[in-house]
């Protein structure tokens, strides 16, 4: 019997666990969306980068094996997504993107502007921000076409995008008609390795020996640690007094309540995690890149008080020269982990009273301007940490005022599942990725934390979350534009605000009014909301709610890594020096070893 390739797509890719796709219709893609329509749940969304960060987030979330993609038409469909498969590319995280292509008798080949309708080369513009880019022109095996698929997750993990023209979706096979391509034609081989960078067979005992040695040891828990190997070093950590930090992507690995963890250092980190790291005689970094936000832009002085091991899968991370490296270890952190988890041995106990102490002493939540009427977002969220579920799955957005308060406050509980993009750092995410996590997990809670500057920028998806009634909790940081853009102008340019306020020209929109078109139901939150019946029903209750949070347009966001205007650009402070400044007595107790 011939059916459509396009049906043998969708049988392939739900025998590989392709439950969900994220699409917006279009001619190019119809039959590849009635075929998908069979197998998978499809669920429409207004705008295609919707699609994108919903299928990245519903595989981020997921527990259960269950896997979505993204369906785009050609043309549009594409450009529109790409956001998305440049954030997904920049965190390594799954996302397969199929899109459609004009017939293949109508393709241009760069000879002209355009031929087909909605032609434009896709290949051309997803293959730099993704693992993998086809087009398809003729049709592929199964094993050759879930081959291709599976590179999201070979190696480093990252987005593919598969371009279909029309008529190769339609054509009619029968299954002896299908083509036998060889997995092994679309697959690559490794690259050697550098001098200096060191295996995982050759590695563990020299890192454990660099531990054996450490006075004042730190682990550093990144995005790549799975959350089975987490546990592993989280249950013999705490035997060892190890102590543990994590990055932002890292950081629903370990419980804030944990004995051994202590924060998470950044830019915009935590002050008592950050002058911890830096006092490290070995930092141990695992499944991070070690970006320039996480080491500080000021990366020469990362690790300044001793070793810094980093265990990664791309060999270009482990030698791109910042920050120093003195261990670099190419290998899969995951199995790496368990087995030096299994060895470990020492003890730090002195180390992670001191740890304790320098805790202690510096508040997670420091002074900050926050005029009376306002809600301090601060306050917020620490109370909401203290209401949210362990298995809740919350969102923090990906940029802005909002996301820095979630980072340097939110305390996550074992079994929470915590999701951002903040490699991209692109306004507008956080919709989008707690759809998709709303549809991973449908019988749990979803939260949501963004500013109004980034959710107005794909506030089209209210409609999403409110036909399919998701049960998705969204606070939204009322202060009438860009909070992060606003502080930059105020504190660099002598507050010559441009566009980054309605004062100043940003549209936003009445939001109670707004989701009440959508028939969502809305509560205020300003001061005293903790007192509030309706504030706890609404967070407490089934389907979607809007919280409207009250926060100071003149609101400042301390502590953070400040930097200053220079000739030749700007010049950043080290990771333990953030601002404000602490008093003289102490910083003499609480950076002992700087």
């Amino acid at each position: 019997m011939q059916k459509k390739y396009s049906d043998w797509i969708s049988t392939w890719l739900a025998e590989a666990g392709y439950t969900h796709c994220f699409f917006v219709a279009g001619g190019n893609i119809m039959h590849l969306l009635e075929s998908l329509s069979h197998n998978l749940t499809c669920v429409p969304v207004v705008h295609e980068v919707a699609a994108g960060i919903a299928a990245e987030y519903f595989n981020a979330t997921n527990s259960q094996g269950h896997k979505a993609l993204a369906l785009v038409t050609a043309g549009p469909g594409l450009t529109n997504i790409v956001t998305a498969l440049s954030g997904a590319f920049l965190e390594s995280r799954e996302l397969l993107v199929i899109g459609g292509q004009v017939k293949t008798a109508d393709l241009s080949h760069g000879q002209l502007r355009q031929r087909g309708i909605q032609e434009i080369d896709g290949i051309a513009i997803a293959r730099p921000i993704t693992v993998a880019a086809e087009r398809l022109d003729t049709q592929l095996s199964r094993e050759a076409f879930l081959a291709l698929c599976a590179a999201t997750e070979r190696g480093r993990p990252g987005p593919v995008f598969i371009e279909l023209p029309l008529d190769v979706q339609g054509r009619l096979m029968s299954a002896e008609e299908l083509p036998t391509t060889p997995a092994a034609a679309i697959t690559g081989k490794p690259l050697p390795l550098p001098t200096g960078v060191r295996t995982a067979e050759t590695s563990l005992d020299e890192v454990l020996a660099l531990l054996r040695g450490a006075q004042r040891p730190a682990v550093l828990i990144g995005g790549g640690v799975s959350l089975e190997a987490a546990a592993a070093l989280a249950a013999v950590a705490e035997q060892h007094s190890l102590p543990l930090f994590t990055t932002w992507n890292g950081l629903d690995r370990i419980a804030a309540d944990h004995p051994c963890y202590f924060g998470r250092p950044n830019t915009w980190g935590q002050r008592y995690a950050n002058l911890l790291l830096q006092q490290a005689d070995v930092v141990l970094a695992l499944g991070t890149r070690l970006g320039l936000q996480q080491t500080g832009f000021n990366w020469q002085e990362f690790g300044r008080g001793g070793k810094v091991v980093q265990v990664d899968c791309d060999v270009a991370e482990l030698t791109k020269g910042h920050p120093r490296v003195d261990v670099p270890i190419c290998a899969d952190v995951n199995p790496w982990l368990k087995s030096l988890a299994s060895k470990l041995d020492g003890q730090w106990s002195e180390w992670h009273g001191y740890c304790r102490e320098v805790q202690a002493a510096l508040p997670l939540i420091e002074e900050n301007v926050t005029h009376e009427g306002y809600q301090s977002p601060f306050k917020l969220v620490e109370h909401l940490s203290t209401l949210l579920k362990s298995d809740d799955v919350v969102v923090p957005c990906s940029s802005g005022g909002a996301f820095t308060v979630m980072m340097q406050v939110f305390a996550q509980k074992a079994g929470q599942r915590v999701v951002t993009n903040k490699g991209l750092a692109s306004m507008g995410y956080g919709l989008s990725g707690a759809i998709g996590a709303a549809f991973a997990n449908p019988d749990q809670r979803v939260v949501l934390v963004e500013g109004d500057g980034g959710f107005a920028q794909n506030l089209q998806e209210i409609g999403t979350v409110g036909v399919n009634r998701l049960n998705v909790k969204i606070f939204i940081f009322d202060d009438s534009g860009y909070a992060s853009i606003r502080s930059t102008q105020r504190s660099y340019f002598g507050g010559r605000y441009v566009g980054c306020d309605i004062e100043t020209g940003l549209g936003l929109p009445n939001w109670a009014a707004l989701f009440k078109a959508y028939g969502i139901p809305v509560v205020h939150v300003e001061p005293g909301f903790e007192r509030s019946q309706d504030f706890s029903a609404q967070l407490d209750g089934e389907g979607p709610a809007a919280f409207i949070v009250k926060v100071d347009p003149e609101q400042t966001y301390f502590p953070k890594i400040t930097s200053r205007v220079t000739p030749t650009g700007m010049a950043s402070n080290p990771l333990h020096q953030m601002s404000p400044d602490l008093d003289e007595t102490l910083a003499t107790q609480v950076a002992r070893f700087l």
